[in-house]
């Protein structure tokens, strides 16, 4: 069996596993960053997520920026992003489209160039522990196994694998039943009509989400759209949903179509995820077809684009030193070991009905998530950042979101290497230092 060593291992490719990496790696450690695709960016590339929301509190105030921001900027520079820009839905202040495509080779780069080595195509299958300490992973590849040896561990698998088979304890689902938020096989339509779809939601503001900005829409993008109530509740299609949600772009006569809902099944479980696969590509061609027999702007469309995979917004989580609450979020909770905020709202697809439940954040409009939030229990040298964070059920409803896992990624990038080159467990490290650098790096902590 070949055998690799790092300082530091990541596992994931997605948002958080990239900026996890760059971090890790400006930090002068050995860092190696494993992914199972052919390419990197997670659900924001293989499940065509969608765009990134929100890097701002509801009031407009920018709170995550670092590494997130630096990608924002270069990918405005190779024209793979138009930045921010105000949410034509209403739901949050602002959105941030993105070129999926240019985003895989830019996020490569910044790997690149912060001495990352890149593993693709490689899947963990095993990870060998000693009283507490992770030794090593084990990957099944094209060209056999391979055995990767660290010092420190970062887990942004989304699902929390790696400290799942390191053994360190996880939760899954709303407590009760274990239930979780619904996957969604998302999909993109071409040769839609834009401004016929806006000129009729300004004429019928009725059969859209309230807090759309109607008074605005003359003058605004249209960025994203939902509701269409009428004609969705008139079709009775088999979906448990209550309106159509797109947004538009990257091109000017696309849209990224967010309605399907594969409910009740297990994301870690294969046979779960066989039959999602199943029935969310079923539910994109039902979907697709009501849009273009009966939405305004959509007579000409056609579907250009598929998730590889299903989008999977809850899985494991593990249950850390700190567990999020719902009340932190909503009422804006300052933590002495912050480590990144959010201003996203708590956003809960009924992992059974129909509805999303939300809930916004008092304050300042903005949230902290806590050093502790990272760190497993039992497992000494692992760190956790994005979807897999510990949180409860209610509170994951906001972490999950791209932009705030990208800053959880690299705040346990940046973690890792302070423990790598101070020779201790994660948890030792201090927190000033630990903020000191993630601030220098770009972060908003205050």
């Amino acid at each position: 069996m070949k055998i690799m060593e790092a300082d530091i291992v990541v596992c994931g490719g997605g948002p958080a596993g990239v900026n996890a990496a760059i971090a890790a790696g400006r930090s002068g450690a050995r860092t190696i960053l494993i992914e199972r695709y052919g390419f990197i960016g997670g659900m924001s590339t293989a499940a065509l997520v969608y765009p990134w929301m929100t890097f701002h509190t509801s009031d407009g105030k920018q709170v995550i920026k670092g590494i997130a921001q630096e990608i924002i900027d270069r990918l405005m520079e190779m024209n793979g992003s138009p930045g921010h820009v105000r949410d034509t839905v209403g739901f949050v202040n602002t959105i941030t489209p993105y070129h999926p495509e240019l985003y895989k080779v830019l996020a490569h780069d910044m790997l690149k160039e912060a001495g990352v080595k890149l593993l693709l195509h490689s899947f963990m299958d095993e990870v060998r522990t000693t009283n507490s300490t992770i030794n090593s992973i084990q990957l099944t590849t094209k060209s056999g196994k391979i055995e990767v040896k660290g010092k420190v561990f970062v887990d942004t698998t989304g699902d929390a694998d790696l400290a799942y088979y390191a053994g360190a304890p996880c939760l899954q689902g709303r407590d009760g039943d274990s239930l979780t938020q619904p996957m969604t096989m998302k999909f993109r339509m071409r040769g839609v009509d834009l401004e016929r779809v806006k000129r009729y939601i300004i004429e019928n503001p009725d059969e859209f989400y309230r807090k759309t900005p109607f008074d605005e829409l003359e003058q605004l993008p249209l960025s994203g759209v939902l509701g269409f109530y009428r004609h969705w509740k008139e079709a009775a299609l088999p979906i448990n949903r209550d309106q159509i949600l797109f947004f538009t772009g990257p091109a000017e006569d696309e849209v990224l179509v967010n309605t399907t809902r594969v409910q009740g099944l297990d994301g870690t479980d294969v046979e779960n995820l066989t039959e999602a696969e199943e029935l969310g590509r079923k539910q994109v061609l039902m979907v697709a077809n009501f849009m273009t027999a009966n939405l305004p702007g959509f007579e000409k469309a056609s579907i250009s684009d598929v998730g590889a995979q299903i989008g999977i917004r809850e899985t494991r989580r593990i249950d850390g030193l700190y567990a999020l609450q719902s009340e932190d979020v909503v009422n804006g909770r300052r933590f002495a070991d912050v480590i990144a905020r959010s201003g996203y709202p708590i956003d809960i697809h009924d992992p059974s009905g129909k509805g999303v439940t939300a809930a916004w954040v008092k304050g300042d409009g903005a949230y902290d998530i806590p050093y502790r939030c990272l760190l497993p229990k039992h497992i000494n040298n692992l760190l956790v950042g994005g979807r897999c964070i510990s949180t409860t059920h209610e509170a994951l409803a906001t972490t999950r979101l791209t932009p705030s896992c990208m800053a959880t990624g690299q705040a346990a990038g940046t973690a890792a290497g302070i423990a790598f080159k101070s020779g201790v467990a994660p948890a030792d490290i201090d927190i000033a230092v630990l903020q000191q650098e993630l601030v220098t790096g770009g972060a908003i902590l205050q």
